[in-house]
């Protein structure tokens, strides 16, 4: 059975358990970014360390999400296995960085990532018909939150 008939038959809209999980592991986006740009400066420090870790983090699960789709197909197409490594990989790559390249670049490479991530999610086939919504309202709340902090970093 290909998995392209389970997807045709799945409800485009995502149901609101899925929404509500999704947005609450958001969460750490917005407030790790205004802690960082716009908090004491005694909190721009850890706040900086959660936004960077927590991007690492959900680059991973989003890899991890790319996986678990094509390895549930019949017939897994090898490239897309190995293409879902790539995001996990660049995450901690970018974070294991931490110190050796600049923050603001740090940050732009967590940026990149995330948008090269969303293209290539909305270019995947046979995925569920709520994937490519999901994945645009998470990249960005990711996005807007990963621009806060680094104007804040350009300013340093």
């Amino acid at each position: 059975m290909d998995i392209r008939a389970d997807v045709e038959l799945e409800p485009a809209a995502a149901p609101l358990p899925l929404w509500i999980i999704a947005l609450l592991c958001m969460v750490p986006f917005p407030v790790s970014a205004l802690a960082y740009a716009y908090g004491p400066a005694d909190v721009a420090g850890p706040a900086l360390t959660v936004i960077l870790t927590w991007s690492a983090v959900v680059m991973g699960f989003l890899g991890g999400i790319r996986w678990g789709l094509e390895s549930a197909r019949t017939e897994p197409r090898w490239t897309r296995l190995v293409h879902s490594l790539i995001s996990p990989i660049a995450g901690w790559a970018l974070l294991f960085t931490r110190g050796a390249i600049d923050t603001p670049w740090l940050l732009c490479g967590f940026l990149v990532a995330f948008i090269l991530q969303w293209l290539f999610d909305h270019t995947a086939p046979d995925v569920p018909a709520r994937y490519p919504k999901l994945m645009t309202v998470l990249t960005l709340g990711a996005g807007l939150s990963l621009a806060v902090a680094l104007e804040q970093a350009l300013t340093l």
